[in-house]
């Protein structure tokens, strides 16, 4: 036979030469032996055993159909791949992870047990289910057998759970994961073990975590749905672009297809959903319908979760959900563990230093589940400042040589921030709607490495660039083991997973850090910034694939969206963004409360993000709030706002200007620290403030009889308030607003407002103390003082 030739290979091909290989019936339709020899083969380049060259080549052939080609008739797809047409080995494809993530990670309102529930979590993610295929995880090139005790048991186990003449560990291999990140996993696997493989993961997540909810489904595919979409059987039968130009304008159709306007359209709508793109959502409309308790052929219920009965008269532990299995005192305080939050507090213990010891008590108790080795963030974080020598000059700063600990609580991170913390969420803009775009494996798979990229790297360098290593000073806490003149690292990475980010870092650096991530994300992308300084541990450059810039149609006026200084806005030129939201808080509020203040925050931003897109912005939007001046808001974000900031009397009067652009919280920074290097009386910004519920006029005459009378710190106002936020719309009226900006609704055309005035004023006044200036800035500006 004619040698073949290794050409355009990549992990997919070598996924979809497995499962062709492998047949669809558990005993394999070749030896492991060739399989294997196979699979080193098309890894290294060279030529494939005999018996295999022929699936080979139906793997090679359909990964090097171009990416525009669409036949417009079956007959054409037949004609022209006549080989893949008429292969009928199925190819299964499983897509799985955790769900209510939030619900079990916050359980508990202790960092402690948080912290682990989000590191088991991420363990089984990122390592375990990994090591089902024979992948290993190794980051850290200077303990290169951390994790092979960790990969063995995990083997060990899936091989005990899922035996055989013909076991499910030897029908994986690390090219058939897609991807892995985000909790969850999309992966390949021969088609006679799609149940097995589904069932395994959500075993793993039951067995370790006990009460987290998880769910995976699978089905199997011919080879050429794995390209042009959902086919019949035979596949002559499937419905084809002739069906579709008839029947396009039916309900069920657009509600599936979309709704085009020409033909043009209707072409490109029916190529994107007939794509790999309609199998993915099959599997999530499985997904769904399993996670709502729904039976799955072949397969155990899932409508009954596990439960851990309590009892009235039983004691429970700290969440005060299940019974307690012990009472711990030598803890800095006594606590009671049910063994769901006893795993949580292990695995947050170990992530301080991913091999500590068990504790003795727990040695003592009888339990025998190991927590295995946890990666911390901090120790990820260490790592990326390594391949990143001027970032980690930066931060570190003058405390190269110190030790430097993990933050053992909240109150410890508040400490760099005279007791004020900030949560921030992040995720991702327009990550769906991409993904309809995508029409083979193999840019699923570049896409999710991207933006896993992207996010992880912008949380770095934002962490890098605006914090430093904190030395406790004051500290008054009973749970922490540590003493004041310790260091510690200042924040808290509860999650980053996919476009998720979830973060508690010091109040006074939350803004900076919130803008530098939403940029941040936007550059790596489009690769104008790179990810590393140096090669990565396995001599490898950790780099973007894809392609994100946007091709705009439309002139650039940011005018019609960015209320600061529009003329300095620069262009978003990235398709995907970040919608950020920040609450800034006493480190003593509730975290179960702050939650779920960030998460509305983080929606009113998207919402914002949503209409801003409809008048030409591309980039990211952020929304905080602040609970220094408001102690506590009994009803939703949004009602607090329309019914406490918002006057409805004409003209409508907003006392409030979030969320904002990228661009706009940027010019909010700028305007405080000016405010600040002049030494701006406080009192002044309050007494303005409490001006503005008396009406547009008279907040007006007040704020210009104020400013008139400043002896020092006039320019400053003007230049980086007035002239930047307040000037009017109309170029040809030289009209003042001062405090206020104008807004004439008509963002969205669909759907306008009525015209309001709204103000940034308030927003200053709450994040003042938590924008810093540096000293040598602020002792070169005299205090501002006012004229007799």
């Amino acid at each position: 036979m004619e040698k073949l030739e290794m050409q355009n290979h990549n992990s997919i091909t070598t996924a979809i030469a497995w499962c062709l290989a492998w047949g669809d019936e558990r005993e394999p339709k070749h030896s492991l032996e060739v399989l294997r020899q196979m699979r080193g083969a098309l890894n290294q380049g060279i030529e494939v055993p005999e018996e295999v060259q022929a699936l080979v080549k139906q793997a090679q052939e359909l990964q090097g159909i171009d990416k525009n080609y669409f036949p417009q008739t079956l007959e054409e797809l037949q004609t022209k791949y006549t080989d893949l047409w008429n292969q009928n080995t199925p190819i299964g494809l499983v897509y799985g992870g955790a769900t209510k993530i939030k619900q079990y990670v916050f359980e508990s309102a202790k960092i402690q047990e948080i912290r682990g529930a989000s590191g088991l979590l991420d363990r089984i993610n990122i390592i375990d289910l990994p090591a089902f295929f024979g992948q290993k995880y190794n980051p850290d090139k200077n303990q290169p057998n951390l994790y092979t005790a960790q990969y063995n048991e995990i083997q060990n186990w899936l091989n005990k759970n899922f035996p055989g003449e013909h076991k499910l560990s030897d029908a994986l291999i690390p090219e058939l994961i897609i991807y892995s990140t985000g909790g969850n996993i999309l992966a390949f696997c021969p088609a006679a073990y799609v149940d097995e493989l589904a069932n395994a993961i959500e075993k793993r997540y039951t067995e370790e975590t006990l009460t987290a909810n998880s769910c995976a489904v699978g089905d199997k595919f011919r080879l050429l749905e794995l390209r042009f979409g959902l086919l019949h059987d035979p596949i002559e039968s499937t419905l084809w672009l002739d069906w579709y130009h008839r029947e396009f304008n039916q309900p069920l159709v657009q509600a599936y297809f979309g709704y085009p306007s020409n033909e043009s359209e209707r072409i490109e709508a029916f190529k994107r959903r007939k794509s790999f793109n309609e199998l993915t959502t099959k599997l999530n409309i499985l997904f769904n319908q399993r996670r709502s308790g729904n039976d799955t052929a072949n397969r155990p219920s899932r409508r009954y979760p596990p439960m851990f009965e309590t009892h009235p008269y039983l004691m429970r532990d700290g969440s005060d959900r299940r019974s307690a299995i012990m009472r711990v005192d030598q803890l800095p305080r006594e606590t009671n563990f049910s063994e769901a939050s006893v795993r949580k507090y292990l695995v947050g213990d170990r992530a301080k230093d991913s091999l500590s010891h068990n504790p003795r008590w727990y040695d003592e108790s009888g339990l025998t589940w190991q927590r295995g080795v946890i990666e911390s963030w901090v120790n990820r974080f260490k790592l990326f400042l390594d391949q990143n020598p001027s970032l980690k000059a930066k931060y570190y700063d003058n405390t190269i040589n110190k030790r430097i600990e993990i933050a053992e609580t909240l109150t410890q991170v508040s400490n760099a921030s005279s007791g004020y913390i900030a949560y921030i969420y992040a995720d991702g803009n327009n990550m769906g709607g991409y993904i309809q775009q995508i029409l083979t494996p193999k840019k699923y798979q570049e896409f999710s490495q991207d933006v896993a990229l992207a996010t992880e790297y912008a949380v770095y360098q934002a962490l890098a660039e605006n914090l430093h290593p904190h030395k406790l000073r004051n500290l008054n806490d009973d749970e922490s083991n540590l003493k004041n003149g310790e260091f510690i690292h200042p924040f808290e990475i509860l999650t980053i997973g996919g476009d998720d980010i979830l973060l508690i870092v010091p109040a006074n650096k939350a803004l900076e850090i919130s803008q530098m991530i939403g940029e941040r994300f936007e550059k790596i992308l489009l690769q104008e910034i790179q990810i590393n300084e140096n090669q990565s541990d396995n001599g490898e450059t950790k780099k973007i694939t894809g392609d994100y810039r946007l091709n705009h149609t439309k002139p650039f006026e940011p005018q019609k969206y960015q209320r600061y200084k529009p003329l300095t806005a620069k262009r978003s030129d990235c398709e995907l963004s970040t919608s950020i939201g920040v609450l800034i808080t006493a480190v003593n509020t509730h975290i179960y409360y702050a939650r779920n203040l960030v998460e509305q925050l983080l929606k009113s931003a998207k919402e914002r993000t949503k209409k801003l897109q409809k008048a030409g912005y591309c980039g990211g939007t952020v929304d905080f709030l602040t609970l220094k001046s408001v102690t506590m808001i009994s009803s939703n974000v949004k009602d607090f706002r329309e019914q406490a900031l918002t006057k409805n009397i004409p003209p409508k009067l907003k006392f409030y200007a979030a969320p904002y652009t990228l661009h706009e919280l940027g010019g909010l920074i700028t305007s405080i620290s000016a405010l600040k290097k002049a030494k701006f009386p406080k009192s002044q910004l309050y007494q303005i403030r409490s001006l503005l519920e008396r009406g547009k006029h008279t907040a007006i005459l007040n704020y210009r009889y104020f400013r008139v009378r400043l002896k020092q710190g006039k320019e400053a106002l003007l230049r980086d308030f007035e002239e930047a936020w307040c000037l009017p719309k109309d170029k040809e009226n030289n009209g003042n607003l001062a405090p206020w900006m104008y807004d004439n609704g008509r963002l969205d055309p669909k759907h306008p407002e009525d015209p309001f005035y709204e103000t940034i004023w308030r927003d200053m006044v709450d994040v003042y103390d938590f924008v810093e200036v540096p000293e040598n800035e602020t002792s070169e500006v005299a205090s501002v003082g006012f004229e007799s």
